[in-house]
């Protein structure tokens, strides 16, 4: 299956994805998987000017993202799936889609979220989703860009709960 890399990144479709990943990991197509900017004609245009003309850019529901990874349309070309949260990847994995590996990219500082790694901010609810991914046997590795060492997010989590 040519799903070249699954990441959570609350920013979606920015530089980071456009100049460190893509050049790095040789896509057709980024599958943003969200409600909101799929209902927002605004923010699907500012997302497509970001991407080179060369990468298809495909914006859809949580639900249509699942359809076309049940459907297997990712068999073809090589893609790459953004979604914000990780609640929005284990939507994904409860209607049916298979993930070796998802990278946790970026989460943002927000109100009573707690720093895990430099780029990874977390609440108990994204603690708790992330820990039943893992249990499904997906791999959650945390890294910005492809360069960066593989940090497992699930073991870096633990050994910040047994440290307290």
């Amino acid at each position: 299956m040519p799903i070249v890399l699954v990441r959570i990144d609350d920013r979606l479709v920015h530089g980071q994805i456009v100049q460190g990943w893509l050049k790095n990991i040789n896509v057709d197509k980024i599958a943003v998987a969200s409600d909101f900017i799929a209902s927002d004609e605004m923010q699907k245009l500012l997302m497509s000017l970001a991407v080179p003309n060369t990468i298809e850019l495909e914006i859809k529901t949580l639900e249509g993202i699942a359809e076309q990874l049940i459907a297997n349309a990712y068999e073809k070309p090589r893609t790459m799936i953004i979604a914000a949260k990780p609640s929005e990847i284990l939507f994904l994995i409860n209607k049916g889609a298979k993930f070796q590996s998802v990278n946790v990219g970026g989460m943002h500082f927000a109100k009573n979220k707690k720093q895990i790694l430099p780029n990874i901010f977390t609440d108990d609810e994204d603690i708790a989703i992330l820990k039943e991914i893992s249990q499904r046997g997906i791999e959650l590795e945390g890294r910005i860009l492809p360069m960066d060492e593989r940090v497992d997010v699930v073991a870096h989590i633990k050994k910040m709960q047994t440290d307290k």
